[in-house]
């Protein structure tokens, strides 16, 4: 698979109105990763019930717990 192909069916619609949220750059450009996952049937359903962008919220909730487990792995490292 081409590593540098971002695939666009996760990233919310876009709308005319300024309701939806800026998406984010992050350290790594951006760049995203195909990968298969197995989740809870219940937990996917409800990222899902959101509306469009699923993805891009799983991938939020998993960079927000990496984030704060980097800090704390730095802080008792000290």
């Amino acid at each position: 698979m081409n590593k540098e192909y971002v695939p666009e069916w996760d990233q919310p619609a876009a709308r005319g109105d300024d309701a939806a949220a800026p998406i984010k750059a992050h350290a790594a450009g951006g760049v995203k990763q195909i990968v298969t996952i197995r989740l809870d049937v219940d937990m996917l359903d409800w990222f899902k019930s959101a509306g469009p962008g699923y993805q891009t919220r799983i991938n939020q909730v998993l960079r927000e717990y990496m984030e704060a487990n980097r800090v704390r792995a730095q802080g008792e490292q000290h």
